[in-house]
This record gives C-alpha cells, structure tokens and sequence, in this order.
C-alpha cells in the first residue's frame, strides 16, 4: 500500500543538516499540513501558499520526485 506523501516524508525526521530532515520537521510540527493528500497540485499549492521557511517549495519537489520513484506503480 502506498504510504500518503506526509508519511513518507516522516522518514526524513532525525537528520542533521539536511534540507529534506528540515522539511520533515516542519511538516510534523504543522498540524494543518495535509497529512493524508497524494496530489501533487494540492500539496504544491499548500506549500506555496504556506508561510512557513522550512517548508520550501525547491525540498518539497526533489521529496516529491523520490516519493514517485520509490511508489511509482
């Protein structure tokens, strides 16, 4: 079963100095981050229209393209 984009971002959470542990971060401590979408126009939009600096539009698309490639079906 494939994971929501959130989730597998969580994966991410615990490392140091890295952009994608960032965005994991701050996408756990956003509780309005929409934890259960799969479409990637509604996530890029959330993302965009964030105002959160951890959360950057740049980390978002290469977490996004590994998501593709690790669940493509």
């Amino acid at each position: 079963m494939k994971p929501s984009f959130y989730q597998y971002v969580l994966t991410f959470r615990g490392g140091k100095n890295d952009p994608k542990a960032d965005f994991a971060e701050a996408a756990f401590d956003d509780h309005s981050f929409p934890k259960a979408e799969e479409d990637f126009s509604a996530l890029s939009k959330y993302i965009e229209e964030n105002d959160n600096d951890q959360l950057k539009a740049t980390v978002f698309d290469e977490l996004w393209q590994l998501y593709e490639e690790k669940f493509s079906e």
